[in-house]
């Protein structure tokens, strides 16, 4: 181990060529990291190269001594990793935050008389859960649906030694929802049975309850007990409507869970559908900080993790299809293969109703990643430290309650098309977005067609200063607080230069998004600006850089589309803007124009029999 006022590298030979995990600890002995390798040796020597990612260099820069523990295999060294990342909280490694608390149906098997219950947060070992489910009222519903088929006491061990005491049951009891155990109406063994059963339907095995009470149904009904029959009919309905509420996605025989993800530079969320029996049992969904370096395989491996470290409610899958290959995909494996007792494989799915579904799911993580960035954009407090943050970060003369962000789009230089989006205190201004046509610049050259947008925008701005105040048309009629730019220190030269030249560059202050959103660039500065992750004002600069590249984008596309669509039906006597418009409506694209016959055009009675002849004859030469 080594302790000194900067980290060095360990003698050579003091480090084991074996699995094990390693721990980066700072000048107060905190743990700042905590990882896992196949060789510790060789591992541990990645971090003294001269060419380290940044986040990776910051969490050597922050370290001044490195520890390691040797095991006996790489699964150990997995499965340590993860015990010391959960009691350390090493501030490099990856953070988890599940996106909601999400409700389980519990069985309290820790009891003597189980109950069935809603509950959330921690989950207590004995006890069997089911889910998680997306609302707690699916959960009751599906409860009520089953309570008559399954008698189980529901009410708290309050409730139960009240109604004990008084030796009378309560109104479940009275209405065939409970099987009245707190007043000796069912024995120790039918009870147990009952709930074994219950078990056994949640897990998906249906078939022997249906079986059971369209037997006991018959029976009832051959004895012409027909009150009994009617019972067990309703419960059977019952039971077959607790059934359709888990959407079947797979064989019965088939047991496998499917991870959708989204991620940007510093999150990602999850979504997990858990699949049992070709059943929806149950779905679960958490968000990633990206505290340290992860390409998309990694962050696969970390979902694992999380996933499967915990406390599973419905335990290890047979088969577990993922976005993509996880890193060191064997070893996870052969990690879930030990704690299921039986192969577990894990697979990207291709093609068919599992990569369907997987796209479902992926669907899901967007619309909670979506949720989850609109719910700190939104936020008040959250704005107003951001904004308070972004003026400290870039020493700014005060909070810039106006930013505008700058972007490029284009496709081989056709099409060449500029963005400028605006957050006023903190929040979109979609009435003063404005897109630009690049006009002057003849190829791929982003750096003159930034020059054109703000040349543009701020001449804009300096005619309508010049007038009176009611004379003011309202564009461009005021300036930003912060100008952005997307990009390093040569789109910030070009914004500087643009200043420099119209003489604003003393009021209006300028920084550039480099692609990585710890990396800010502002003037007569080399180095980059790093605002702290998780601070309001990094989410704030990747929300309007998200922005600007999505205006850019469709816009572009926009142009794109006019082009190609317009091209082919350009310079047909007599069709005009308002023809062509109708006639690709009405046939179905510029396409199905082209491939049309000659009667098919001239069934249009709108259209000119004349017209429609060169439209044909454009498209069939000498047909």
């Amino acid at each position: 181990m080594l302790r000194q006022d900067r980290l060095k590298r360990p003698e050579a030979g003091s480090i084991p060529d074996a699995p094990g995990s390693y721990q980066f600890l700072d000048a107060e002995g905190r743990v700042v990291y905590v990882g896992k390798a196949k060789s510790l040796r060789s591992r541990l020597s990645n971090y003294f190269g001269s060419h380290l990612p940044l986040r990776t260099r910051q969490m050597v820069d922050s370290a001044v001594s490195v520890e390691w523990i040797q095991v006996d295999n790489e699964v150990e060294a997995l499965m340590l990793e993860f015990s010391l990342i959960q009691r350390h909280r090493p501030r490099f490694n990856v953070r988890y935050t599940d996106d909601k608390s999400y409700p389980f149906l519990c069985v309290t098997m820790r009891d003597e008389w189980p109950r069935a219950m809603v509950m959330r947060g921690r989950r207590l070992k004995g006890n069997r859960y089911f889910g998680p489910y997306g609302h707690a009222y699916a959960i009751r519903d599906t409860l009520d649906l089953l309570l008559r088929t399954f008698p189980i006491r529901t009410c708290t061990d309050g409730k139960f030694r009240r109604y004990a005491s008084l030796g009378k049951p309560c109104l479940l009891y009275h209405i065939e929802k409970c099987s009245g155990p707190c007043v000796g109406e069912v024995s120790t063994d039918d009870y147990a049975d009952m709930v074994a059963e219950l078990l056994r339907f949640l897990e998906g095995d249906s078939d022997p309850v249906l079986d059971r009470l369209n037997s006991e149904m018959a029976a009832a009904a051959d004895d012409l007990d027909y009150e009994r029959a009617a019972r067990l009919r309703d419960r059977l309905a019952a039971v077959r409507k607790a059934i359709e509420t888990q959407q079947m996605v797979g064989s019965r025989n088939e047991d496998f869970d499917v991870i959708g993800m989204v991620d940007d530079a510093l999150e990602a969320a999850v979504q997990v559908f858990f699949v049992r029996r070709g059943r929806v049992m149950g779905r679960r969904g958490f968000m990633i900080d990206k505290a340290e370096d992860l390409d998309r395989a990694e962050l696969v491996s970390r979902a694992l993790e999380r996933l499967y470290f915990d406390d599973n409610p419905l335990g290890w899958p047979k088969l577990v299809l993922a976005p993509e290959p996880p890193a060191e995909a064997g070893l996870y494996a052969e990690w879930l293969t030990e704690m299921r007792g039986s192969r577990v494989e894990i697979r990207v799915p291709q093609r068919g109703p599992k990569r369907a579904l997987q796209a479902t799911v992926t669907r899901n993580a967007e619309e909670s990643f979506a949720r989850h960035r609109l719910k700190r954009s939104t936020d008040h407090n959250s704005r107003a430290r951001a904004l308070n943050e972004l003026q400290q970060h870039l020493a700014l003369a005060e909070a810039p309650l106006r930013i505008e962000c700058y972007d490029m789009s284009h496709l081989s230089g056709q099409d060449y098309v500029g963005s400028m989006v605006v957050l006023e205190d903190g929040l979109p201004k979609k009435s003063d977005y404005r897109r630009f046509k690049i006009r002057t610049v003849a190829g791929n050259d982003d750096f003159a067609a930034m020059y054109e947008v703000l040349t543009r925008r701020l001449s804009g701005y300096l005619e309508q200063r010049r007038r009176p105040v009611a004379e003011r048309d309202g564009r461009f009629s005021y300036p930003p607080q912060l100008l952005l730019v997307d990009g390093g220190k040569g789109q910030l030269g070009v914004a500087v230069q643009v200043l420099e030249e119209l003489g604003l560059d003393e009021e209006i202050p300028a920084a550039a998004l480099a692609k990585q959103f710890e990396e800010v660039f502002v003037p007569a500065q080399s180095a980059p600006v790093r605002i702290p992750r998780q601070s309001e004002a990094l989410y704030m600069l990747q929300r309007i850089r998200d922005e600007s590249h999505r205006f850019a984008i469709s816009y572009h596309r926009t142009l794109r589309a006019k082009r190609m669509t317009g091209s082919a039906l350009d310079g047909i006597a007599g069709l005009g803007p308002v023809r062509k418009a109708r006639l690709t409506k009405e046939l179905g694209g510029v396409r199905a124009v082209q491939r049309a016959e000659l009667h098919e055009l001239k069934a249009l009675d709108w259209l000119p029999d004349a017209v429609a002849e060169n439209v044909h004859a454009a498209f069939h030469p000498g047909g």
